[in-house]
């Protein structure tokens, strides 16, 4: 038996055609065009182009994320002072720059108030910059739900207030990004005591960064008793550095165990640690060693690793001959 049904139009019509089910917003734009003038409609819509072609390139969500992931890295850098003649721009590579008799001049208590005054600068510097960055995305979500609701009025009788709220936000994004670039420490006191006759040159304090110390989790391992360790900086330095090492067992179970611990200056990125216990948790941290300039070092890396078991395994000479020598007890300092 043969059904037809006929009368429909079925056959007419393109189900699959993304014209023959308009989106919501399409259904909007057509509903406010039918309430307005011809010429607020083209307004309209040409404002409208013009806030998303904002949204899509001064403050787009890929461009948020590199500010965060940005702003996240400067949270883990190290911050140090520099002593620069005026003249002279920061991260000058001179190594003539400030004459070595400049550093006996400074008064050592002065310097140490003003490295408190480093810290207390650069803390301000990293809570202002997320509190700029939360005004951007605050911003963009306010401007999405603008594109998002179909009131025109923002964009033709508001249109001021919401020109003034993007000068805003372009304001803000200005801010934030002058405040990423660390600047001049502001001095209050002069730094350098009264020397009679001594000619000193006129100097500047500047805040820098360095680049976080990160262990590399790859080539980092634990064998049965000893551990073989990597870090690295993102940014290499101009010179060598020299590097603080600290582990300890966790969950010490005998006051002996509390012994596997210790703290170990490294000249290189690399460093084997022998004579630790099989199948037991260890906590491994690294750091710059701490210099006299530095003022600010809110973040260290860390790493936990679980030795294996079985009978302990010695590494094989390739392995000594490229880490060179370490020390053979856990609680070596």
């Amino acid at each position: 038996m043969n059904f037809q049904v006929t009368g429909l139009g079925l056959d007419k019509m393109k189900l699959d055609s993304p014209q023959s089910f308009p989106d919501q917003e399409e259904v909007e734009e057509v509903e406010g065009q039918q309430l307005l003038e011809p010429e607020a409609w083209r307004t309209y819509v040409e404002r409208r182009h013009a806030l998303r072609e904002f949204l899509s390139s001064d403050l787009s969500p890929h461009l948020l994320k590199r500010h965060r992931a940005r702003m996240n890295l400067l949270r883990k850098c190290s911050y140090h002072i520099e002593i620069l003649p005026k003249h002279l721009a920061l991260g000058d590579q001179n190594p003539l720059a400030v004459p070595n008799t400049v550093f006996q001049h400074i008064d050592p208590w002065r310097f140490q108030r003003m490295k408190k005054l480093g810290t207390a600068q650069t803390k301000i510097q990293l809570l202002l910059l997320a509190d700029l960055l939360e005004q951007l995305v605050q911003g963009r979500a306010e401007l999405d739900a603008l594109l998002e609701s179909p009131d025109p009025q923002p964009f033709l009788a508001g249109w001021g207030l919401l020109e003034q709220r993007l000068a805003d936000l372009l304001a803000v994004m200005d801010s934030f990004l002058a405040m990423m670039v660390p600047g001049r420490l502001h001095m209050k006191h002069h730094l350098v005591s009264d020397v009679g006759s001594t000619k000193i040159p006129p100097i500047q304090l500047m805040l820098s960064t360095k680049m976080p110390v990160m262990f590399d989790r790859r080539l980092s391992v634990a064998h049965q008793d000893w551990v073989s360790l990597r870090w690295f900086v993102t940014i290499q330095p101009a010179g060598p550095e020299q590097f603080e090492l600290r582990f300890k067992l966790l969950d010490p179970r005998t006051q002996e165990e509390c012994t596997q611990c210790g703290i170990i200056p490294v000249a290189a990125c690399t460093f084997n640690i022998y004579n630790l216990l099989p199948s037991r948790s260890y906590k491994f941290t690294i750091r710059r060693a701490e210099g006299y300039m530095l003022v600010y070092e809110p973040w260290r890396d860390s790493l936990t690793l679980q030795t294996g078991s079985g009978p302990p395994e010695r590494p094989t000479p390739s392995q000594l001959g490229e880490l060179g020598p370490f020390p053979t007890t856990p609680s070596e300092r």
